[in-house]
């Protein structure tokens, strides 16, 4: 096992421990470094170390089961989830809540690595892929993708309140702004609105509106750059991405694609289906929260009162 060494000094070869495990599908860069730092991963039958590299001669165990270090692309299998309320996006739970990964479909040694997360009272797209190196760069705040939701307010919402939003606003985290913002209509008290920004911080689109005084009471994402949600996609169901969608996403990504000739064995009430299909229904203690509101109407750009960026220009 090969590590760094000074600073001056050359690399060492091989590549990144964490990159050869992402492309394996075994997770994120940044989940697989907590695995490294947690013990769970050896090299030639000693505990990993952070910035270890390695070569196809180096023995890989993770969680006591053989890894390739020269192993072959894995599938590039990539799903777009429609995410229900009352799901949360980590595989266990201690508290036995739902998660996204329930309802995905089975794999053999990869395993599904979400791109992003939604909070348990979010809903709408979520991607999922077995390819850590293209979770990690869709991840990666340097990527600046655009994420566009659909936002139910409460409360009255101004033009300075607006500007303010895509001017920026300092959160406790740093400064936040959106980088477009659409009426959708409404009625009485309820409004909704379309947004996008470029990063996915913790509840940004929430702290946003609330730092104007207004209470969010829906939200959904309906599209992650170039990928929208079908109109056939019920909550709680998925599809296969087609390939023409997956090559745009490792295009966006700086990365190659190489579609796989094995299909995935999609059989089950979770996969989506154009006719005919129907809704899966809430857990029993959030069919209440579920209720169905008015949906947004559909608008265009140009009807957009606020834009960031000089010269309001579209998209």
């Amino acid at each position: 096992m090969a590590e760094h060494k000074s600073p001056g000094a050359k690399p060492a070869p091989g590549e990144k421990l964490q990159k050869v495990l992402a492309r394996a599908g075994l997770g994120s860069r940044r989940e697989l470094e907590e695995w490294i730092a947690a013990g769970r991963v050896k090299v030639n039958g000693k505990a990993a170390t952070l910035g270890a590299r390695v070569g196809p001669q180096d023995k890989l165990l993770v969680d006591g089961k053989k890894i390739l270090a020269d192993a072959a692309q894995p599938a590039q299998y990539l799903l777009l989830y429609n995410k229900p309320l009352g799901e949360i996006c980590t595989r266990n739970d201690p508290e036995g809540r739902p998660t996204v990964f329930d309802h995905l479909p089975r794999l053999g040694t990869a395993r599904w690595v979400a791109v992003g997360r939604l909070d348990i009272n979010t809903t709408g797209l979520l991607l999922f892929t077995t390819d850590g190196e293209l979770a990690n760069k869709l991840m990666h705040p340097s990527s600046t993708i655009e994420r566009e939701y659909a936002v139910r307010v409460m409360g009255e919402v101004t033009e300075d309140m607006l500007k303010a939003m895509v001017d920026g606003v300092e959160l406790d985290d740093g400064p936040a702004h959106f980088n477009d913002i659409r009426y959708a209509g409404g009625e009485g008290a309820n409004h909704w609105y379309h947004v996008t920004l470029q990063e996915g911080r913790n509840r940004e689109v929430r702290r946003l509106w609330e730092a104007q005084g207004v209470k969010v009471s829906r939200l959904k994402r309906v599209r992650y750059g170039n990928i929208l949600i079908p109109s056939y996609v019920k909550m709680g169901k998925f599809i296969e991405l087609p390939a023409a969608d997956a090559k745009a996403l490792y295009t966006l990504a700086g990365l190659r694609y190489r579609p796989t000739s094995k299909p995935l064995d999609l059989k089950g009430r979770y996969e989506a289906r154009r006719r005919g299909d129907k809704r899966i229904a809430p857990p029993k203690d959030r069919k209440r929260a579920e209720r169905p509101a008015t949906e947004p109407r559909t608008t265009r750009a140009s009807e957009s009162p606020w834009r960031s960026g000089a010269g309001n220009k579209k998209r």
